[in-house]
């Protein structure tokens, strides 16, 4: 895959002493044989692997490395992040979930993953494809995917494409959905779409605090821009409102309507977790209830007090009704926790 003007490397700098993100880094290199690179040349993504490493279930926030033996029939929780965050923001899940194996990822242009410079190299397939190739390199099976914001319209291309697909065991979807550009998107998504478009610079730190009830440290605002030294780095955060399907004719719907062929026919278990103040998402969980066999006499729940990144508001209250999912839902021949 080649690039038009290159790739940025946020310098290791830029994330030393963040608050409540003390995670040591890992790496996979796409497109090169067993994921291993050579530093310099391809394309390179970010994930931590923290937790019980041991346990028979495994959290993966985009990834795990169940490469040998029994680790590949392991649970694997696929949680997905979205714009303009990164794994930061599964911070405070990490250490409430420790009795499972974690592994967060960074999307391409995004955290410590690297960052193409041009607008024109991020497509909507091409993040598919990035996660995707990262899960067939890792191996993830029995996966659980926890998904938001563009981590939904990711991860649910996946659920419901062909072969890959099979690797799914359960599904939450917080604050996100797979759009196809034939239904009618909220106004508040139209305006922060027109917002972006119209920037050359884009303040995260900022942007993220908006989408959140609570007031945030000023570390963790810091947090959210450390990705970003300037806004050479900000390709990808500045173009992915763009590429969200909104017309039937949009690139992307097609790919995303074959999705849904098979998400209409997934019975395995799917949860929403939808905020109570998000006006981005708000109303589309009932959509996905209706439409997916594996919604139904779930514990769908509303998460109250919470914005846009539910995830900083109300981290607790979602890892415990992950849980109860879990233990509800065993997989076959697993007894619950």
């Amino acid at each position: 895959m080649s690039f038009n003007t290159g790739i940025l490397r946020t310098p290791d700098s830029a994330f030393i002493d963040l608050l409540d993100y003390p995670f040591e880094p890992n790496y996979i290199y796409l497109s090169n044989p067993g994921c291993i690179g050579d530093g310099e040349t391809k394309l390179r993504l970010h994930y931590l692997d923290e937790g019980d490493k041991n346990s028979r279930e495994t959290i993966l926030l985009l990834h795990g490395e169940p490469n040998e033996g029994d680790k590949n029939s392991r649970e694997t929780i696929l949680l997905l992040h979205g714009e303009p965050s990164w794994s930061y923001l599964y911070r405070h899940f990490i250490p409430l979930l420790k009795q499972y194996r974690i592994i967060a990822m960074d999307l391409i242009g995004f955290g410590k993953s690297d960052k193409p410079v041009n607008k024109a190299d991020y497509t909507y397939q091409r993040h598919v494809d990035w996660i995707k190739e990262a899960i067939e390199c890792l191996n993830l099976n029995n996966i659980t995917l926890f998904c938001q914001d563009w981590g939904s319209l990711i991860g649910l291309q996946l659920v419901g494409t062909n072969g890959i697909g099979n690797r799914f065991a359960r599904v939450v979807v917080g604050n996100g959905g797979l759009p196809t550009g034939d239904q009618q998107v909220s106004d508040a998504f139209f305006r922060w779409q027109q917002f972006a478009s119209e920037q050359t610079k884009m303040d995260v730190g900022s942007i993220i605090q908006r989408a959140v009830l609570r007031e945030m440290k000023p570390a963790e605002i810091a947090a959210y821009n450390a990705p970003f030294p300037d806004e050479k780095f900000q390709a990808g955060a500045l173009v992915f409102p763009q590429l969200v399907p909104t017309t039937p004719d949009d690139p992307s719907s097609q790919y995303n309507r074959d999705a849904w062929e098979n998400l209409q026919t997934f019975d395995k278990p799917f949860l929403t977790l939808f905020s109570d103040s998000d006006p981005i998402t708000a109303g589309a969980e009932k959509f996905l209830q209706m439409l997916i066999p594996g919604a139904k006499n779930q514990a769908h729940a509303t998460i109250i007090h919470a914005g846009h990144f539910l995830q900083e508001d109300k981290p607790h209250d979602i890892v415990q009704h992950l849980v109860k999912f879990i233990n509800d839902n065993p997989l076959p021949n697993y007894s619950k926790l």
